[in-house]
Order: structure tokens, then sequence, then C-alpha cells
């Protein structure tokens, strides 16, 4: 298959896909961040595809070329205009709703809850989630009823959150419902949806089934296998795939282009052996893909692959020349003339970066080393091939039959026995060569956009791609037949590669570091890729070593981020971080020190009958990112509060993420959780530092004072709100109070309490912020860090009233999102996401 990348006519002949490819990309891009109207746009499109017939006719190829391109450009930036999503449709109200329509969606079934959409009569897409395995007899396709207390869909307001929101109205969900575990689902008569669907989703259920009853006392192999084969990720938990995420190796376990490429070669050669000819071969295997694609759900990286086969058996019937760089840019302006958001997605952007990456640099890498040998190998025992091969390869057959004839003499086994063995022998070396080159480039050019969108590199990858990748080569054909078949023996031996894989999986993960990468600057991310751009077009091998040594220094300046974290120094900060029901603070300190507050976590004691969010880890998901959006990966010290899980939960992911210097308690009681967060603290050498009332020391360049707990006291059996540690930070005239969740006994009897800015303990509950409290302390401005619309009622309207009444701002979480206040040690300057930054004389403000 011939590469582009070594043509000296780059652009017009291997490639001429390419360049429109860009121009359409780059229109959708603009269209991103740049209002046009459609009229313009249609208008500055004719003109210029004229201009390209016009330097046509004149024989001008530059003008026609450079025309039609800005005009692809114009048409990218149309197409991205008129896929613009309407408004969201709308429901009367909000709250506990009787929901009727039809199942659009099969449900997703997870370990302790299952999820479904229902497609209600006005269009408006609802996913409901209830408690229990009440929707495991739901099928595509029926009619249902069911009371849920319905919202919109809520989300993190952080920077560098994931947009949960932009995830499910991409699927056109908009709202969201909860159902109690006891609710009753009402099937209704009659039936809904396309009889095509319904009949494929039937499948998918069945199959999904069989795997159950294959595995049905394995539930490792059981949710692996349903992940693997049918993109069924309700069944993995976080512990299995974390091994794989840390070693580079998670693309393994989700459907993706090459589990496709894989049974489309397993089918192939089987179409092959039964004599089918080959064109019709390719064709039956493209429908195939195609029709994998609906069972399992519309996979994106199915479809790609389906519309990949589809073109490449085209190309076949039509005797074209096949060409992997155009063909992966017919697939992309295809699926971006369909879908140009797609452009904005991680899956997209790896799926066509991985393969570009394979075209552009290791296939002609591995044609001119390894690719000759490759062929060397093909029938060795016929001599008079050596004389129509290169010397270099004629000697080495040569040398393969000499070396046979050795083994002959020693083990008196036929000659063609031991040529045939070492002939498999070299072929195993020539493929794990060709996958350790294939996988090493593909990981040096997924550096950036994985650092930016995972936050990850792994050192182990190389490897572990050698050894896992064929062990799920053999898993994803071998799990069919059993699928298929519904024979014990073939899953017994997938079940086996799928342990030797975890096996491989997890010794690389002891041995990966672990890295992870914050944001990088904009201007380093457009250096690495124009440094790859460079690379691939460089004709000169001296060109190409310079931009081979080019793009080793900004990747190791990528990974190595000597970059500044985002604060500014000479003031202090408190950012209150949107973690729901919870609470995690970050406090800068003038001279650039960092310190947390509690991680966060999930709430340990959820309202009755909602279905808990399993897999969430707070530390990983939602405090972690936003303090690499701020370019920090070391902080001075983490300080826990006390033990509940909503400011614990996450604090184990924030000592694995950071290098963390010192881990700051008060009372904190002896329990399971709290060994795990010691445990993890020891193994990476962080200094347990236990504070009580009375201490006080300067810490980057501000005041810290410990309020609570008393010296003398000491933890319960279990965490108590009472246990919380309170500090408050100094910077010259201002200072900020972090009181955990005490209550109002505790905050009776803090000493010397006056204070600018107060995180309201406890969330704002009413068994806190007293009125005692508050005329002691008189604070300008109040943070409360809650979940929106939580079902503790926090924080309470009696708590609102007192801090109204003293006229204190008050800024909350649960309605702004991530909160900043920040201080010179006179002015106060608050900011929320959406407002400018706002400063106020807290002196001033506090007469109020």
């Amino acid at each position: 298959m011939p590469s582009c990348a070594r043509s000296e006519t780059y652009w017009t002949h291997n490639c001429p896909l390419l360049p429109p490819l860009a121009a359409l990309a780059a229109g959708i891009l603009t269209a991103r961040f740049t209002e046009f109207q459609p009229a313009e746009l249609a208008a500055g499109c004719g003109a210029l595809f004229a201009l390209a017939l016009a330097g046509l006719w004149i024989r001008s190829r530059a003008t026609s070329a450079a025309a039609c391109l800005t005009g692809l450009m114009l048409a990218g930036a149309l197409v991205a205009h008129a896929h613009r999503p309407p408004p969201p449709p709308e429901l009367e109200q909000e709250g506990m709703l009787l929901l009727s329509g039809c199942v659009v969606e099969p449900p997703a079934l997870f370990e302790d809850r299952g999820q479904l959409v229902v497609e209600l009569e006005r269009g408006a897409r609802v996913r409901l989630t209830q408690g229990g395995a009440a929707f495991r007899n739901v099928r595509y396709g029926e009619l249902v009823e069911m009371v849920a207390r319905v919202r919109r869909p809520r989300q993190f307001v952080n920077p560098g959150a994931f947009d949960f929101r932009a995830y499910l109205a991409r699927r056109d969900i908009f709202w969201v419902g909860t159902a109690r575990p006891d609710a009753p689902l009402k099937r209704l008569p009659g039936e809904c949806g396309n009889r095509f669907h319904r009949a494929m989703f039937a499948l998918r259920s069945s199959a999904l089934d069989r795997l159950r009853n294959l595995y049905a006392d394995q539930p490792y192999a059981s949710g692996m296998m349903r992940g693997i084969l049918m993109g069924d990720s309700a069944g993995l938990r976080k512990v299995w795939t974390e091994d794989f995420r840390s070693t580079g190796t998670f693309h393994a376990l989700v459907i993706s282009g090459a589990h496709v490429a894989v049974l489309a070669a397993f089918f192939l050669f089987l179409l092959r052996v039964c004599l089918v000819p080959q064109g019709w071969a390719l064709a039956v295997v493209a429908a195939g893909a195609w029709i994998y694609a609906v069972v399992t759900g519309w996979q994106p990286p199915v479809l790609r692959s389906a519309a990949g086969l589809t073109v490449f058996a085209l190309g076949k019937f039509l005797y074209r020349e096949r060409n992997l760089m155009n063909l992966l840019a017919a697939v992309a302006i295809g699926f971006l003339l369909l879908d140009p958001d797609q452009l904005f997605e991680a899956s997209f952007q790896l799926s066509f970066l991985s393969v570009a990456f394979i075209a552009a640099f290791a296939v002609p890498l591995m044609e001119k080393t390894s690719g000759p040998y490759g062929a060397g190998l093909r029938d060795l025992t016929n001599a008079d091939r050596d004389a129509r091969m290169p010397p270099r390869v004629a000697q080495f057959r040569v040398e393969l039959r000499l070396l046979a004839e050795t083994a002959h003499l020693w083990t008196r086994l036929p000659r063609t026995w031991c040529l045939s063995a070492l002939a498999l022998c070299m072929r195993c070396v020539h493929y794990a060569y060709d996958l350790a080159v294939t996988s090493a480039l593909v990981q040096v050019g997924l550096l950036l956009p994985m650092a930016a969108y995972f936050h990850r590199v792994s050192l182990t990858g190389l490897s572990a791609n050698i050894a896992i990748v064929p062990l799920m080569g053999l898993v994803v054909p071998i799990g069919f037949v059993a699928l298929f078949t519904g024979w014990a023996f073939p899953a017994r031996i997938a079940g086996e590669l799928l342990e030797f894989s975890r096996a491989a999986a997890g010794w690389h993960a002891s041995l990966e570091p672990n890295w992870r990468i914050p944001m990088p600057p904009l201007w380093l991310g457009i250096a690495i890729a124009l440094a790859l751009i460079g690379t691939a077009l460089a004709r000169r091998i001296p060109w190409r070593i310079a931009g081979g040594i080019s793009q080793a220094v900004l990747l190791a300046l990528l990974i190595w981020h000597p970059f500044t974290p985002d604060f500014e120094r000479g003031t202090l900060e408190l950012t209150a971080i949107d973690v729901g029901q919870g609470d995690s603070f970050l406090a800068a300190f003038p001279d650039g020190k960092l310190m947390m507050m509690d991680a966060g976590g999930l709430a340990s004691f959820p309202r009755r009958g909602a279905a808990p969010r399993q897999g969430l880890d707070i530390g990983e998901d939602v405090v972690s990112p936003y303090l690499w959006s701020r370019s920090i990966r070391a902080l001075n010290a983490v300080a826990l509060s006390h033990a509940h899980e909503d400011h614990m939960g996450g604090m184990i992911a924030l000592l694995k993420n950071f290098r963390v210097n010192e881990l700051w308690t008060g009372a904190v009681p002896e329990s399971e959780a709290w060994a795990a967060v010691r445990e993890e603290a020891h193994k990476r050498n962080v200094k347990i530092v236990r504070f009580a009332l009375g201490d006080r020391f300067e810490y980057g360049g501000a005041q810290v004072e410990v309020l609570a707990p008393p010296r003398e006291y000491r933890a319960g059996n279990a965490a108590h709100n009472r246990d919380s540690l309170v500090l408050r930070l100094t910077y010259g005239a201002r200072s900020f109070l972090l009181s955990g969740d005490i209550e109002r006994p505790a905050e009776d009897e803090l000493p010397g309490v006056r204070v600018d800015v107060l995180k309201v303990a406890h969330h704002g509950s009413r068994t806190s912020t007293g009125e005692q409290f508050l005329d002691a302390a008189r604070p300008a401005f109040a943070v409360i860090s809650a979940g929106r619309e939580n079902s503790y009622g926090h924080p309470h309207p009696d708590v609102l009233e007192r801090l109204r009444k003293r006229g204190v701002t008050v800024l909350r979480t649960d309605q702004s999102g991530l909160v900043t206040i920040r201080t010179d040690g006179k002015w106060i300057r608050f900011e929320t996401p959406g407002m400018a930054p706002f400063s106020l004389d807290a002196a001033f403000a506090s007469r109020f």
C-alpha cells in the first residue's frame, strides 16, 4: 500500500484528498469561534469555486488550487453553521413527573442500577436511572410509563471539567430522571421505533445475555467480554481497567478500529477458505461491519471502521490504487460533512490521528526496514527466487537455509520442518518489530492529545502494547466463536487470554511511574503539531532528522512541564472547587505555595431511593482536572478537615496524581478509609502532620492559625463533625476561615474568630453558622460548597437568612460553580465562571 509520505509530489498525486480535508476542517474550526451569515458563506463559496474554474481555463493551477481550497474552507464553515443544533426541547416543569414514551436505546445494566433512554411524545429524550435490576427485561421499541424525578443534566462547573451536558446533548438527551428502586415500570400496549433497529437491538440483547450465561460465575470475564465484543461498558469496573489506563493499553478493552480490523481479517479468511472471490468477500465483510455497528449501538469507532472498509471495497471493485492516507481522508471528509462537531471529539481525533501516524511514519519506516525481509520469508525453499531479491534479502534467505540445515543435522528432523519452524520464528520477530514500531510511533504522535484530554503519559506503553495487543487480537475472534456457537471451550480460552492480558497490564502498571501531565500551553501544542507536520512533509533525510530532534525536544518539554502554575503572586487566594455535595478548596499563598483543604467525595449517606454514581472518583475526575487546567502538578500541602467521605473521598487520587510534601490532619479516627489514605501517604513519602488548637506558623507569606480541634481532644470510633480541623489564613489585614463541618458548640468555642471570608461550615446546615458565631466573626463574604438540589436541603434557609441580615455576600458552588476569592492584604476580589472579577473593600462591606 503506497504511502503519501514517500512521494515527491505529496499533495497532488498520492494524497489528493488531504488538502480538501485540511481546508474543510479549518472551516469548521473557524466557524466555532467566528460568526458568519449563511448567505455570506454561500456567496463566498460560489465566487471562489468560479475563480477555481477560471484558473483551470487560463491554465493557472496555483490560482485554481488556492481558490478551490479557500472555497472548501468556507464550505466547511457553512456545513458547521447548517448543523448547529436547534434549541433543546422544553418540559413544562421539573420534579416528580409521570413519564410515558418510547424506549429508544436498550437499557444499560450496571451492577447496582439500570439506565434507559425514553423519548417522550414531544420529542424530548430523558435518560432514566433506577437502582436495582428493574430495567433488565426492557427492550428497544417498548412503550413504558414510570414516575421519576426529572431535571436538567447537572455538571461540575470548573475549568477542565468534563462537559457532561454536551455529551448527553450529542445523543439528543436534554433531561435526566431518577426513579425510586420500588417505583414500578408499566409497559403500555403497542410498539414504537424502527423495525430494523428493533431486530438489531434484539440481536444485541441476545448476545449480551449469552455472554452473561457463558461467564455466569466470572464477573471479570463477563464484564470485559461484553465491553470488548459488544461495546457494553456498563459491566466494566474502574478497578479492572485502571492498570490498562495507566499503561496506555485501554484501547484494547473498548471497541475500536483495531477490533473491527481483526474481525474483518478473520471473516475474510474464512470466506476465502470457502472459495468466495476476494471482491465479494470484501463486500460481505463491509456489510457485516455495518450490521455490527448497529448491533453495538452505533459506536463511533465501529462506524468509522465500517466506512473505511466500504471505501476500501469500492476501491477494489473500481481497481483504484489503495492508499491508506487517502482512504483515511475520504472517510474523515464523509463524517465531517454529516456531523462537523465530531472534529472536536477526542474519539474522532485520536482515531484518525493514530491511523495518520501509521500511514505517514510507521508504514514508510517498516517498508524500508522490515518489509523486504518479510517478503523474503515467503517460499524459502525456492532458491531461484533469491536472484530476484535485493542482495541483503537474498543473503538473509541463504543464511536461514543454512541455519535450517544445521538444525536438521543436530535434531535429525526433516529439513522442511526445520525451515518452516525457523520461518515461523522469524515471522514472529517480524510481527513483534512491526508492532513495536507502530506502537512507538503512535504513542509519540498521540502524546499531545493524550496529555490534553487525559493528562497521561505511559512509559511502559511500548512493551505493554506488544504483550497485550496480540492477546486481545486473539480474544476478539475466539470470543465471537464462543458467542455464535455457545460453546464453553472457546469461551474458556478467551477468558484465560483475558487473565493473561490482565496480568501483563498489572505487571507493567507496577513499573509505571504514573506521570500525570497538566494542560500544556497553547504555544507548545501548536509547536508540536507544526513539528509533526514538518517532519512528515520533509523530503530530505537531514530535514527529517532535524524535525525528529525538534519533536523530541518539544515532547520532552511537554512531559517535563517546567511551567509556572497559574496564580497571582502577592495575593492570598481561596478557590472553592465545585465538587457537588462535598468540600474541596485550593489555597494559593502569596509566595506561590499551594495547599488543598479536602478533596471532595461522594456523600456517605445518599438520598433514599437515589441510584449511586458508581465509578466516579471526585479526586480523579473533578478536582485533579481543575488543578491540571491551572498547570499544577505539585502541592506543598494537602489538609484533611475530617474523615467523612464527602471530604476525604478524593484524597487518595490527589496523593497519587500530585507531588505532595505534607498531609495536614486534625483528630482522625481509625477506619479502613483513613488507613488507605495513610498507607498511600507513606508509600509516596508524604509527611503526615497533626495540628491542634494553638498551633500558629508562617506559611507561604501568610499566617496560618489552627483554631480547632483542642489539643486534648480525641476522636471517637467513627468520624464526627466535631473532629474538624479549622484553619484561619491571614494575609495583611484580611483573613479567611476554613471551618470544615464544625457545628454550633464548636463554633462558639473558637478563639479570636474575626474573619473577612468565611467558608460556611457543614455546607450550610442549620446545625452550624449560629448567630453568636456570626456576630463574633462579622464576615464580609461567605462561601458555601454544596451540591445543586441536594437531598439534605443545604444550605438551609435559616442559615441564608442569618447571613442576609448581617449583609454578608454569599457565594455558592451549587449556584455559580467554581468560586474564587483573592486578597492583596487589603482589597478582596471574587469571581465565578461567566462573570468578571468584582473588587470590594472588605472593611467597608463588613459594616453592613
